[in-house]
Formats: C-alpha cells, sequence, structure tokens
C-alpha cells in the first residue's frame, strides 16, 4: 500500500507519481444513552423508552467521565486550529522579489506562549509563514524547530487572547473510539473544516515518501489510524478525542491498494505521545537529538537474496555507507544483509528503523550480518543525526 502526504500547494502531493483525493467530508453527532432494565408491575403498562440523549448534552463515557458531542467538540478546539500558509519568495523579470503561496496546511495552538504543533512538510522551505486564525486575525509564524524524522514541527505567534487547545493522552485511545478531525480542508475560506470517524487501528507503522532525488522517506511509528476524511489542507491539524482533548496530528492518506484500486477512509495522524515530547524538545532547543548508524539499505527480496547468493529471506541490504559514520568504522560494506539487531530478526521493512529509535546516541548496538557465506556480529556505536 501507498502512503502520500497531504503536501498542500496545488492539492495534494504526488506518491509515485499519484495524487490522491479522499471524496465527501462528512460531520456528525455521537450521543449515547445510559441502558436500563424496566420491570413493569402486573398493574401498570411497561413504562415507555426515555428520549434520545440531546447532541448538545455531555454523555456518559464507559471509563466514567464524560463525551462531549461533535458540536461541542468542534466549539471547543476549533477556534486554536489555524491555517499555515508557507510563503517563498521569487523574482519578477526585473529581479523584483515577490512572495507566492507554496502550501497551505493546518496547524493546533497548544500553549498560551502561542506555540502551534504542525507538520514538518506544511513548513518545510518556507521563507515567510503566516497563520490565520478562525477569528480572522492573522500573525507572522516564527519557526522555533522542525524535526524531518518524525514530520513535526513547531511554530509560535504572539497575540493577545489565543485560543489553545488542550493536548491529550492518546495512551487512552481504544479502537473503536470517536474521534474528530479538523483541518483547513483544500483550503476554503470561512474557517478549517470539522469532519468525524473512529480510530480504526492503533500502533501503525507507516513510511514517507523520499524527496526527489531518491533518498528514503522516514518511517512514522505508533500512528493512530482513522476512517475519519481527511483532505489536503488537513496536515498539521489536530485529531480530536471526545473530551475536546487532541490525540494526534494529521498527517498522511492511504493511496492505491494497488494499480487501479484506490484506498478508502485510511487516514493516519501522529500521536501526541511521539509529538509532545518532540514539541518539548524543540521548544526547549530548536531541534531533535536522533540516533545515527549511517547506511542507506533496502528490504531483502527473494531476488536480492539470490544475486547474493544467500539462504536468508527476512533483513535489509546496505546499498551505501556513508563516510565517516558509525556503520563505517564497525566495518559495514555495501552488499552486506543485516538480519538482526541486538538478536531480534528483522522480520519486516521496517524493524531496522523501528529498533533504531528506541535507543539515542552513544548506545551501542549488535548487528547481525551475512557477508556471502560470512555471518559477522558487529558491535556499532551510534552516533547523532546530522541535522
Amino acid at each position: 500500500m501507498q502512503i502520500n502526504p497531504w503536501r498542500n500547494w496545488p492539492i495534494g502531493v504526488v506518491l509515485a507519481g499519484l495524487l490522491v483525493l479522499i471524496g465527501t467530508a462528512c460531520q456528525a453527532t455521537v450521543s449515547a444513552q445510559p441502558s436500563a432494565t424496566v420491570v413493569p408491575s402486573a398493574t401498570s403498562s411497561p413504562a415507555a423508552p426515555a428520549p434520545p440523549t440531546p447532541a448538545s448534552s455531555p454523555v456518559a463515557a464507559p471509563e466514567g467521565g464524560f463525551s462531549l458531542s461533535i458540536r461541542q467538540v468542534a466549539q471547543r478546539v476549533r477556534p486554536a486550529v489555524v491555517q499555515i500558509t508557507n510563503e517563498q519568495v521569487q523574482f519578477d523579470r526585473f529581479n523584483q522579489p515577490f512572495t507566492v503561496p507554496a502550501g497551505v496546511g493546518s496547524g493546533v495552538i497548544y500553549d498560551t506562549q502561542g506555540h502551534i504543533l504542525t507538520n514538518n512538510h506544511v513548513v518545510a522551505g518556507a521563507q515567510q509563514l503566516v497563520v490565520s486564525l478562525p477569528d480572522g486575525r492573522a500573525f507572522p509564524g516564527t519557526l522555533i524547530g522542525q524535526d524531518p524524522r518524525t514530520d513535526l514541527a513547531v511554530l509560535q505567534v504572539r497575540g493577545d487572547n489565543l485560543p489553545v487547545a488542550e493536548l491529550g493522552d492518546s495512551g487512552k485511545l481504544e479502537v473503536g473510539d470517536w474521534v474528530v478531525a479538523i483541518g483547513n480542508a483544500l483550503a476554503l475560506p470561512g474557517g478549517p473544516t470539522v469532519t468525524a470517524g473512529v480510530v480504526s487501528a492503533l500502533g501503525r507503522t507507516v513510511q514517507e515518501p523520499g524527496g526527489s532525488s531518491g533518498e528514503q522517506g522516514p518511517f512514522l511509528f505508533d500512528v493512530i489510524q482513522t476512517d475519519a476524511p481527511i483532505n489536503p489542507g488537513n496536515s498539521g491539524g489536530p485529531l480530536v478525542n471526545l473530551q475536546g482533548q487532541v490525540v494526534g496530528i494529521n498527517t498522511l492518506v492511504a493511496g492505491q491498494a494497488e494499480p487501479g484500486v484506490q484506498a478508502q477512509g485510511i487516514g493516519f495522524a501522529i500521536a501526541t505521545a511521539t509529538a509532545r515530547p518532540i514539541a518539548d524538545q524543540l521548544v526547549a532547543g530548536g531541534q531533535v537529538v536522533h540516533p545515527f548508524l549511517g547506511i542507506q539499505y533496502a528490504p531483502l527480496s527473494p531476488s536480492i537474496a539470490a544475486q547474493l547468493g544467500i539462504q536468508a529471506r527476512q533483513g535489509v541490504v546496505v546499498a551505501q555507507v556513508v563516510r565517516g559514520s558509525p556503520a563505517a568504522s564497525a566495518g559495514l560494506q555495501p552488499r552486506d544483509v543485516i538480519t538482526a539487531i541486538d538478536g531480534a530478526p528483522l522480520e519486516s521493512d521496517s524493524a531496522l528503523a523501528e529498533a533504531l529509535n528506541a535507543h539515542k546516541p552513544g548506545d551501542t548496538v549488535t548487528l547481525t550480518v551475512l557477508r556471502g557465506r560470512q555471518t559477522l556480529r558487529l558491535s556499532v556505536t551510534l552516533g547523532e543525526l546530522p541535522s
């Protein structure tokens, strides 16, 4: 399955030449009633059923708290959802500079200092950032920091009485929970669009497409899958639970499942369990520290295994080793096949990246490597990913 990020000017971004536009956005109101057993007496008629709970009333949540209606969630969070216009400078025929919008996305104000959480791909390459609020105000946005590895970024605006949305605990989500996506779909005038759906799955791993030069896109881990409609312009906007708390940052949608077969109702949001610590690091120091191995690699396929004359069927093939990197210092070479890290087999395309993501610079890991007919175990002390 291909995954397309909504890079939003013009409408969407193409993954492997494919532009995906998910269909009609929808709104929904969810209400629930407590169930009760009524035992009629012998002399009375059965009790009439209780009237439905109004859409505007809070309803009891299974864990004993309270849920809001979709309307109430929108009223609480929508004012803090901003439109981010990525502007870049160009020059006319007389060599005079002028700005053009290179992309439009979304973000959410999450504290009283005016910090805004969004996707890195919304702000990448910007020379100016304009942040527009639903109340009609617009501010220049200051880029505090960005992290391409997790596709997250933090901006800041300065203003009075800024609306703020609460960051919630994505770890409390369960499959089937209702969620609301809010964002500037298609950059439509009149403020953010509200759509609703459910949590379709948790703990997904997806890979973003690489750049035009052919480099690999980063893997995103522990993302939330939802069927809430997401469109170009939603990137960076919040996924919200029925307590009115932001539990994810909408980032990706699925493309074609196979040639000619379009995936339906599959979108992905970066969980706040991932986004919150990244945002904290960006605010504190403007950057995020990630471990660095220093290789480019491809998944091992049966045809590659046959070419290399090996029996392994799982792992990754080293295509290139970065000069001076930890991998180079440990003796890794092109055509090496890494089959395990710290004894754990690499059973998926993302297994190596996921294992490295659990470490920090300075940690030492042991790689099991096939080199021709040899099986090697190489110790690698991870470095710090260059900015």
